[in-house]
């Protein structure tokens, strides 16, 4: 997702083979939390927003070539103000400004582009804290394929499904 060369490669690869692209899920996340400084954040938000960006624009093409195209933002919670700001979650305890930050701005993209591409569903999705190597230090014992299912939820909707929404696999999370 950072790297423009290697994006555009990808979709020329299935550009060629498919000719088009019924689903993309934008699932690259960097984590960072501790000292905050302009090349830590240039890195978190290159890959969780920027990210997008790039290969969402490298995408359009072959997703307006589908019937049914979904573009599926994995963000989180904690770039939502509504959880952040919430003494009952745990989104409130966590010191992750640059994660926080661009997750809200991946959420905010999501919403962006299901107003400009009305053809294409795009939502964000919450996986849930999940066991990763990203995650380890925090003790979490959710399996990834667990988090999942709410992914291949949103991944595998009907024309008629949600678009431009932050959902979690329990519905619509407060932004």
């Amino acid at each position: 997702m950072t790297d423009d060369a290697s994006v555009d490669s990808a979709l020329a690869a299935i550009g060629a083979a498919e000719g088009r692209l019924d689903v993309l899920v934008n699932n690259a996340g960097l984590l960072s939390h501790g000292d905050v400084d302009g090349p830590k954040a240039l890195r978190v938000f290159d890959t969780n927003a920027v990210g997008i960006v790039r290969v969402t624009e490298a995408a359009l093409p072959l997703l307006r070539a589908s019937s049914n195209a979904t573009v599926v933002n994995v963000s989180s919670s904690a770039g939502s103000f509504w959880a952040v700001n919430n003494p009952d979650r745990v989104e409130s305890t966590l010191p992750l400004a640059l994660y926080s930050a661009s997750k809200a701005a991946a959420t905010m993209l999501t919403v962006q582009y299901a107003k400009a591409e009305p053809g294409i569903r795009f939502n964000a999705v919450e996986p849930g804290p999940t066991a990763t190597d990203m995650t380890a230090e925090f003790g979490i014992r959710r399996s990834p394929e667990e988090s999942a299912r709410v992914v291949v939820r949103f991944a595998t909707l009907d024309a008629d499904g949600p678009t431009g929404t932050l959902q979690d696999e329990g519905g619509v999370l407060p932004w």
